[in-house]
């Protein structure tokens, strides 16, 4: 018997075990219940037994089972190795209705949030198919479509929570995913879910596995292109939904399952569709049987969903380098490439100039209790030493994240590859997180130090990874991902369990640049410089790498050396920038790809529009969160995403020649 197979026993038994274990725990083996159950023949604790830890251990198995399945079909159809649920904004669109019903309109949730939460889930992912016929649903396309749509309504979400504090611990708690079961209704709601989400996974199968040969090979041999990827997307919709509807947001399991089902060899589609959900099913069953058996030794109870990196994240970098067969890579442009610009050059000093004029007309609006007004000079004077920190510290943050995110998307050739991918701003997140639950008062050094430190580990890891093996792109935004849902998973942990202290842990990861003072600023700035300068001498490697390692090799390019630097130059722009100004690391998805629909093709003035695109969209977006809630001040984040997201979201909705 091989390894593999091996493994594929043990790890069903060990899951098994754990899973009797808990059932032991909850109730010894003599008095359970016997089927039917029958609430009258059961005394109190065989009812929480029967209607408590059964559906509950079932449901897990069913949650994980359609995660799985739906990460597989998405990453098919979408040919992105790290495409998952949340990838077309399903989570994040089901998220928002229910943030929207429960602080405006309570008494929609009379029925359940199940229908409020999936039609949050079909009008999020209602937008993203808005935009797919004019691109034949191209997997790109979809995939950046999705991502914006995610992003706006996850801003949207964190600020409404933030105003309705009452409100915080309750959503906070969903957020995280919680599969405490009352009845056997969800699993029978979600186990149909899973039985027709299965049968249509293996109707479209065959044309999927035609599909995989091309856009145009599979058209030559009369296939709907269009029709099949938008059957397959409707299907993982349904399934990603119907669980974020039943039980609350659960990452990582339908990214780890089918990427875990290839690395022991389970490569091809109809193995892959059959074995992801089957590992989805153990990896959140695990998760859920260690986090009961954690309640009664501890009496803290975690929501599921927040703990799944924990386990997954670890376990997917172990099988990274096992990794054999992986998802190609879609050929297909994310939209048709704009028109270059004539003389790049002028347009870069154009905007740079536009930037500099913006900035001072910033710092001259004001508003006061009786409305808008242009700053005299006095006044001006008098808030230029508040302003102009927080502008300068915004303006670089905005050109350190877009800048790692065009060294990651060129680097990698992947448009899903952001800052956040390394790690990097997670790790920072959990120490900033671990900082304030340390101590009640934690000083501003502490913070600091705590965040730096975080970022740094979470690098570190993953430089590691790069250095000791040659991997491909794809599996160093593996790793990236999995220590980023690991530090994720502690973080969420930590804030589902009630404490008043999440709430300035939430406030922070919506970003804010209203604490810092013109010497951090100005260290910023000046750490943004550093690395827009050592990106700007790579830019021979940005040029050649996307060519694929056999030609850049071919050119003298030593490849490892040069993802190594690349990633250290990202991710020290990214552990920057999220000490100043929080996680915004969604301007470096964003900026890229607003500088290439702008037209800026070539690598160095690609990254130069994308370091003064995301410049522009920190200063805007620091001045909207400043003036729009006057007096209060608003999430950062959440204007970031409502200036650039829209704007990209036309730019990829309008036609093609």
């Amino acid at each position: 018997m091989n390894r593999n197979s091996t493994v594929s026993f043990a790890v069903p038994a060990a899951t098994f075990a754990l899973i009797i274990a808990v059932l032991v725990t909850e109730l010894p083996p003599g008095r359970w219940p016997h089927l039917p159950f029958l609430p009258g023949r059961m005394v109190l604790d065989q009812i929480g037994f029967a209607f408590g830890t059964a559906p509950r251990i079932a449901i897990a198995l069913v949650a994980g089972a359609v995660l799985g399945l739906s990460g597989a079909m998405l990453q098919a159809v979408l040919r992105n190795p790290i495409a998952d649920p949340s990838t077309l904004g399903i989570s994040s669109g089901a998220q928002l209705a229910l943030v929207v019903a429960t602080i405006f309109v309570p008494d929609l949730l009379v029925h359940g949030r199940w229908p409020i939460a999936m039609l949050g889930a079909a009008c999020a992912a209602a937008i993203v198919f808005a935009i797919g016929p004019r691109r034949a649903f191209a997997p790109v396309t979809l995939v950046i479509a999705g991502m914006l749509v995610s992003l706006m309504s996850g801003a949207i979400a964190t600020a409404i929570t933030l105003s309705q504090g009452e409100y915080l611990l309750s959503l906070v708690i969903w957020s995280g995913g919680s599969l405490v079961q009352q009845d056997w209704s969800g699993v029978r709601s979600l186990g149909a879910v899973l039985v027709a989400g299965l049968a249509a996974a293996l109707v479209l199968e065959r044309p999927l596995r035609v599909l995989s040969i091309g856009v145009g090979g599979a058209s030559g041999l009369g296939l709907n292109v269009a029709a099949i990827r938008f059957a397959v997307l409707a299907v993982a919709v349904v399934l990603a939904g119907a669980v974020s509807a039943e039980l609350g947001l659960i990452g990582f399991v339908g990214l780890a399952a089918p990427t875990i089902a290839r690395a022991i060899g389970f490569n091809s589609l109809r193995r892959n569709l059959l074995a992801a959900p089957l590992i989805g099913a153990l990896v959140l069953s695990v998760c859920d049987s260690l986090v009961i058996l954690l309640d009664a030794r501890l009496g803290e109870m975690f929501p599921t969903g927040a703990v799944t990196g924990l386990l997954g994240g670890p376990l997917l970098i172990a099988l990274l380098a096992k990794l054999q067969g992986s998802t190609p890579p879609g050929t297909e442009n994310a939209e048709p490439a704009a028109a270059r610009i004539r003389h790049p050059y002028r347009a870069l000093l154009l905007i740079a100039a536009l930037l500099l004029v913006g900035v001072v007309l910033l710092l001259l609006i004001g508003r006061l209790p009786s409305g808008w007004t242009v700053l005299d000079w006095e006044h001006f004077m008098s808030f230029l030493p508040m302003r102009l920190p927080r502008l300068i510290a915004a303006g670089a943050a905005g050109a350190a994240l877009a800048i790692a995110g065009a060294l990651l998307q060129r680097l990698t050739a992947n448009p899903l590859a952001s800052p956040e991918v390394l790690g990097v701003a997670g790790g920072a997140s959990l120490g900033y997180g671990l900082a304030v639950f340390a101590t009640a008062a934690p000083s501003a050094l502490m913070l600091n130090g705590a965040t730096v430190s975080g970022g740094i580990v979470a690098l570190v890891l993953v430089a590691v990874f790069v250095s000791r093996r040659d991997m491909p792109p794809e599996r160093i935004l593996l790793a990236g991902i999995a220590v980023s849902a690991f530090a994720s998973s502690v973080l969420a942990a930590l804030m589902a369990t009630g404490d008043p202290r999440a709430w300035r842990i939430l406030g922070w990861l919506s970003g804010s640049s209203a604490a810092i003072g013109m010497t951090g600023a100005v260290t910023l700035a000046a750490v943004a410089a550093s690395m827009w300068m050592a990106a700007a001498f790579a830019a021979r490697w940005l040029a050649i790498m996307p060519l694929g390692a056999g030609v850049a090799g071919g050119l003298g390019v030593n490849i490892p050396r040069a993802r190594l630097l690349l990633i250290l130059i990202a991710g020290t722009a990214t552990g920057v920038a999220t000490i100043f100004v929080g996680p915004l690391s969604f301007v470096g998805l964003m900026a890229p790809h607003m500088a290439s629909r702008a037209g800026f093709h070539g690598a160095s003035q690609h990254l130069h529009a994308t370091a003064l695109i995301g410049t522009c969209l920190m200063v805007c977006a620091d001045f909207g969160a400043r003036m729009a809630g006057f007096p209060y001040e608003l999430p950062l984040g959440l204007f970031a995403s409502l200036i650039g997201a829209p704007w990209l979201m036309a730019t990829l909705s309008r036609k093609t020649g």
